[in-house]
């Protein structure tokens, strides 16, 4: 007897059992036949997660190999991610997921009724990742101090954080950064056949005061200190595909779950899910958190500089807005792409402001009946002025992008816009800042004298050798440098720059074809490119259907220049398009 089941497109995902009775000469008899999964389908046209595209539906819903986006605005980054979301027993971790957070905004999971709408599920697993009080995914460690657990940025993909998580007991794993947490949450959603990606934002700020403004802070020497608010160099969320009940879609759209707990002035919490066009039109009444969203993407950032007597005064510099170059691996391919225009409409245009005055008027209720003119008036105040405005120009550029152990190479360029000479001192400072916009240690500083001639433009070297950096770069390999002039001479002119200071390279080389269940080998090289001993080295390989956990080789210490070869042998256990991922850590980082 053949028997074939059709779940309806409103059924609870999850697992069933399948039993069968049979009656005979008056006795019944039960037969477990089986167990089966149901999940949601995005091939299915009545399904809240339908998506009618299919190169789309391959790629976030099929394919296991991603990319995570880091960096600085100017100088993006990225680094593969395994989601392995077919490997086996991840589809039962994805289901105890559920089961752990299904008493949240529920009270009672009884009836199972909420699992057949992505919205609910989507929100569950958003506060299971880091935000459950006891039994969360994943936790962040505290003031950037992971000694207790495994460094935020040695992972490569979300399979050992799950596996980990389910056979500690659903303990939180230690630790996790913005990106792990995204890519397990797109690991899980895509799981339980939830098209899902990660989405990359440069410029993201955290205020507890001003929701729609953040605030740095400095002193003479240039040094960013640390205060209530934080500029984040970059941040990565979870975008899930569904039509939404709550709000009455007949058809599905891409929807903002951010499963990194943020300060929000009530305490921290995940936010989502949030449709991502109300988010550019303005229309912040009928979603979850769609302010703290809006309120993050489009802030106004304001310089100033604090001197010994405690006062602040604002800087002049040339200030760019918050949520820059939203980014996403695109479908089908390993590059970039920019969906910034799915957050926000082109800066400056008409739909541009009229989208921020509707949110202006719901995030501040007592402007709720003010004029544009009276909202543009109160912003106006907040801004710092322009560098052009003081009759100076400034800017640091990029000479070279320096490779950990190598020197940095700045041209400092500044330009004269009046026809009077000028006559300015500065200081000069670098300091590393972390990715979530903790300063750390100043490192570096200078002062110069500079003289400006009527409508001179001026180019000044910069250099900071590794030996000034490397002792403090560690894991953090984002640093700032800052030129600021002295508060003397007059109006306050600074600017500044974010550097990214890249990893050596891992090689990996295939020494054979992979096929299913045949031995395969590969090379895994890497050259210690310092002046000095490399200690503690140890690789780390990964690869979905290539390894059923990772690897861990120990190298030892690697002296000056010395370059390790490795030969790693493994069998495929399944078909697919398989990746092998490296990733080496040493003292250094």
């Amino acid at each position: 007897i053949n028997i074939s089941v059709f779940p309806p497109s409103n059924a609870c995902i999850g697992r069933y059992i399948l039993n069968m009775q049979i009656t005979s000469c008056g006795h019944t008899y039960q037969r477990c036949l089986g167990d089966f999964y149901v999940l949601f389908n995005p091939w299915c046209a009545d399904d809240p997660v339908y998506m009618d595209n299919q190169a789309q539906r391959e790629e976030y819903v099929l394919n296991e190999h991603g990319i995570l986006y880091e960096g600085v605005r100017k100088h993006i980054t990225s680094r593969p991610w395994h989601f392995g979301q077919f490997e086996d027993g991840i589809l039962d971790i994805c289901l105890k997921i559920l089961d752990m957070g299904a008493s949240y905004h529920h009270g009672s999971d009884r009836d199972h009724c909420w699992r057949n709408d992505p919205a609910h599920v989507s929100m569950v697993v958003n506060h299971m990742v880091s935000s459950h009080t006891t039994n969360s995914i994943m936790k962040i460690p505290e003031n950037n101090d992971y000694l207790k657990g495994t460094k935020p940025f040695s992972w490569n993909g979300s399979v050992p954080i799950l596996q980990q998580w389910y056979n500690g007991r659903c303990r939180p794993v230690r630790y996790g950064y913005c990106g792990s947490l995204a890519a397990v949450m797109c690991t899980v959603m895509r799981c339980l056949g939830i098209p899902s990606r990660v989405v990359t934002s440069f410029c993201f700020p955290c205020s507890n005061e001003n929701p729609l403004g953040i605030n740095e802070i400095f002193d003479c020497t240039g040094k960013n200190l640390c205060g209530k608010d934080k500029l984040w160099r970059y941040h990565c969320w979870n975008e899930s595909w569904m039509a939404r009940r709550d709000l009455n879609q007949c058809c599905g759209d891409w929807q903002c779950l951010d499963p990194t707990p943020l300060e929000t002035g009530r305490g921290s919490s995940c936010s989502g899910p949030t449709w991502v066009r109300s988010i550019r039109e303005g229309d912040l009444d009928f979603d979850y958190d769609g302010h703290h969203m809006f309120s993050r993407l489009n802030s106004n950032y304001v310089g100033w500089l604090s001197q010994n007597n405690a006062k602040k005064t604002k800087v002049f510099c040339d200030t760019w807005p918050c949520g820059q170059h939203l980014s996403t691996k695109s479908v089908g391919s390993e590059h970039l792409e920019d969906i910034t225009g799915n957050y926000k409409y082109e800066l400056g245009s008409v739909k541009s402001k009229e989208a921020y005055y509707r949110a202006y008027r719901r995030i501040h209720p007592g402007y709720c009946n003010a004029s544009n003119c009276h909202i543009d008036r109160e912003l106006s105040s907040l801004k710092n002025p322009f560098l052009s405005d003081s009759g100076i120009n400034m800017r640091l550029k990029m000479a070279n992008c320096p490779m950990y152990g190598e020197d940095v190479q700045l041209h400092w360029l500044l330009e004269n816009l009046r026809n009077e000479p000028k006559n300015l001192k500065f200081n000069l400072c670098a300091q590393i800042i972390t990715y979530n916009g903790c300063p750390m240690d100043q490192f570096w500083k200078d002062s110069v004298n500079v003289t400006l001639g009527p409508r001179e433009v001026k180019k000044i070297p910069l250099c900071i050798s590794y030996s000034q950096y490397g002792p403090y770069l560690c894991d953090h390999n984002i640093m700032k440098v800052v030129a600021v002039s002295d508060p003397e001479c007059g109006e306050v002119l600074m600017v500044s720059r974010d550097i990214v200071i890249n990893r050596p390279p891992v090689i990996v080389k295939l020494l054979s074809q992979p096929r299913l269940k045949v031995p395969c080998t590969a090379e895994i090289s890497f050259c210690n490119p310092l002046q000095e001993d490399m200690k503690n080295c140890i690789m780390t390989l990964e690869g979905c259907g290539l390894f059923k956990e990772p690897m861990t080789i120990d190298l030892g210490t690697l002296a000056s220049n010395q370059q390790a070869r490795t030969i790693v042998e493994f069998t495929p256990y399944r078909l697919g398009s398989h990746r092998l991922l490296a990733n080496f850590g040493c003292h250094k980082f």
